[in-house]
């Protein structure tokens, strides 16, 4: 073969029962619920994208101010504001009909039946074809001590959702844990498809001209390029401690940022906070990993891992 069909790159991702067309996707709460962004980025272009978390119920989110700006990164305390399960399966998902990419349905709970009862309803639903869940989240019945906080708690949230669910899962993980390794393979013994990480980091800005914290809820998640070698290293170590993919994401905001987390052993990768700045992000992304692919003789993404 010769010419440009013959340099052509696979950039197809395989998760095992869940296959993507390249390995860019939009990751949860920054991209609504696809629809939204429909006029900035060929959906069908995208590997897939994560929906807006998703509650039982609608919620309203925090208090405002939540969102601030931070030297190379954002804040927000947005509080999982949403439209709840039965709006979204009505209004949502019909929409989502003409669109080929992937939707990932990200989802949360504050008890564990509320996980199980969550992961049953989208399972169902024509349009998702894969589930997320958000284990960032308080769990009322414990103290409000958050779902991803132990192992123990882990397990038993993720396999209550496994026992409920067949659809691939994908289980996100949060930084903000001692040891991200015992954490992955908590998910992974209990059923997890694959992993996303990391989730934002807790963070806090504070306003000198009034002598308080930028935001109402005092504290937010840290995301952007701010927190991208602290989710390098641990998407590293996820990998390396799990059998199941791993998806890496956290400040990627170009392509070589993306490439990072490849080569270091990402299936693929979720792009959040660069879709605020640039809502064609994803689309330059994409084309930024294949042209470096082409440039550097890379013939298909497995290719780009690291040995070491």
């Amino acid at each position: 073969m010769s010419g440009e069909a013959g340099r052509e790159v696979d950039l197809s991702v395989s998760l095992g029962g869940f296959s993507l067309a390249n390995p860019v996707m939009a990751a949860s709460g920054t991209f609504g619920y696809g629809i939204e962004f429909a006029q900035f980025v060929d959906l069908n272009r995208l590997g897939g994208f994560c929906t807006k978390g998703l509650s039982l119920r609608p919620r309203t989110g925090n208090p405002v101010p939540r969102i601030v700006e931070t030297p190379s990164g954002m804040l927000n305390a947005i509080g999982l504001e949403n439209i709840g399960l039965k709006k979204f399966l009505d209004e949502k998902v019909p929409l989502l009909r003409e669109y080929k990419t992937r939707v990932v349905a990200n989802f949360f709970g504050e008890t564990v039946g509320e996980y199980a009862e969550m992961a049953s309803a989208l399972a169902e639903a024509d349009r998702v074809d894969a589930l997320e869940m958000n284990i960032s989240c308080p769990n009322v019945a414990r103290g409000g001590a958050q779902f991803s906080s132990q192992a123990g708690i882990v397990e038993e949230v993720v396999g209550a959702v496994r026992r409920t669910a067949r659809k691939f899962l994908i289980v996100k993980l949060s930084p903000n844990v001692p040891d991200i390794a015992e954490i992955a393979r908590a998910a992974e013994g209990a059923g997890a498809d694959a992993l996303s990480l990391i989730n934002t980091q807790v963070g806090m800005a504070v306003d000198l001209q009034t002598r308080r914290p930028f935001l109402a809820n005092l504290t937010g998640g840290l995301s952007g390029p701010a927190i991208k070698p602290v989710a390098l290293a641990m998407v590293y170590r996820a990998v390396r401690a799990v059998k199941i993919p791993v998806l890496g994401m956290g400040g990627i905001m170009r392509a070589e940022d993306a490439l990072e987390f490849l080569v270091v052993g990402a299936s693929a990768v979720q792009v959040g906070t660069a879709n605020f700045i640039d809502p064609s992000a994803t689309m330059k992304i994409l084309d930024g990993i294949r042209a470096y692919c082409l440039e550097h003789g890379v013939k298909k993404l497995s290719d780009l891992r690291s040995p070491a």
